[in-house]
């Protein structure tokens, strides 16, 4: 039999309105009642039902995850985090993807917010560093909260979780330096993208302060893709000098320069280091596994989701002065078996 309100008050021993406060979040329940709350809805498996929450006022219980990427690894990380996030404050999630490019994605984002009566939304790269996203959503009166490629949260909105793209490249191409090689080459993604610029940024800062020139014609522009990868290792492959090692601008890219690498016979890492970005399951899959750095796209989106909800609720000041709750990642370095020491 399904539990009501009504049961979780009476087990709780408290009020339906105390009850309502606890499931809405609201800053003003006693931590004391807010546990023996929280233990009764747990005990009898109550679930709020969303819908009737937001029929029943003029608050919204949904959040909107707003994307276009092609990749699906990052995609499907992002709507778990998000996801995770939403039931652990009983909001529930509203998907939606779309072309950045289109000519009407002004009006069709509007359309959205109007209809779907949603609460706040999550951005991510590349609507996350477009600013008429984020002018719109504004204008509207919508709580929004956007992942974004950056080194410094001065200067940033509270609606902002950085990611620090440029360190972690400086900190991969470092590793490649450190194992000796001086002519890597560098696979761009797309530059719609904030974190193909960091990216390159670092790799170029790594070289400069190596004192290593950086060779313009090994830096290809790409897309985050696969056959980008293809395409574009294969192009550097093919040159008299070839580079000894190269830097993808994502694992997926990255699982493409191996692919081309195999099909010329050039053993890895022995002949040509590789390294991606992300931690994706691409990076595990290929054969040898990849170096990457690991970004937690995960816990980001969770992050994210935590912030958004406090602003919805009034309370991100409360959020961002504390500092248990980051708002700031650095893609940790992890070394596999695509790298090694330059063959002399």
């Amino acid at each position: 039999m399904t539990s009501t309100i009504n049961d979780v008050a009476r087990h709780a021993g408290v009020s339906m309105k105390t009850v309502s406060r606890v499931i809405n979040n609201e800053p003003s329940v006693r931590i004391s009642t807010l546990e023996k709350v929280r233990a009764s809805i747990k005990e009898l498996n109550y679930r709020p039902n969303n819908s009737a929450r937001s029929l029943a006022g003029t608050r919204s219980y949904t959040i909107g995850f707003i994307y276009d990427n092609p990749n699906a690894y990052y995609v499907i990380d992002m709507q778990n985090g998000i996801l995770s996030e939403c039931k652990n404050n009983n909001f529930e999630l509203l998907i939606h993807p779309c072309n950045h490019k289109s000519s009407d994605i002004k009006q069709e984002l509007t359309n959205l917010i109007n209809h779907s009566r949603i609460a706040g939304v999550v951005l991510t790269p590349p609507f996350s560093e477009m600013p008429m996203v984020s002018e719109l959503l504004e204008n509207l009166s919508l709580p929004y909260v956007q992942i974004v490629s950056g080194r410094d949260e001065v200067g940033r909105s509270d609606s902002s979780i950085l990611i620090d793209d440029f360190q972690a490249a400086y900190d991969i191409t470092e590793h490649l330096i450190e194992l000796g090689h001086r002519n890597i080459g560098f696979l761009c993604g797309g530059r719609e993208h904030m974190s193909s610029i960091e990216r390159l940024e670092g790799f170029k800062a790594a070289l400069a302060t190596n004192g290593i020139n950086l060779r313009k014609r090994s830096v290809l522009e790409g897309e985050y893709s696969f056959n980008s990868g293809v395409v574009n290792a294969k192009k550097l492959l093919f040159r008299k000098e070839r580079p000894s090692a190269i830097f993808a601008s994502n694992d997926e890219i990255a699982a493409g320069a191996l692919f081309a690498a195999r099909l010329e016979g050039i053993d890895i890492p022995r002949e040509l280091s590789i390294v991606g970005f992300e931690n994706s399951p691409f990076s595990r899959q290929t054969w040898p596994k990849l170096t990457t750095a690991h970004q937690p796209n995960e816990l980001i989106a969770q992050q994210a989701v935590s912030l958004l909800i406090a602003k919805i609720q009034g309370r991100s000041k409360d959020y961002i002065e504390d500092k248990q709750l980051l708002r700031r990642f650095k893609p940790a370095l992890v070394v596999r078996d695509s790298t090694s020491k330059k063959n002399s």
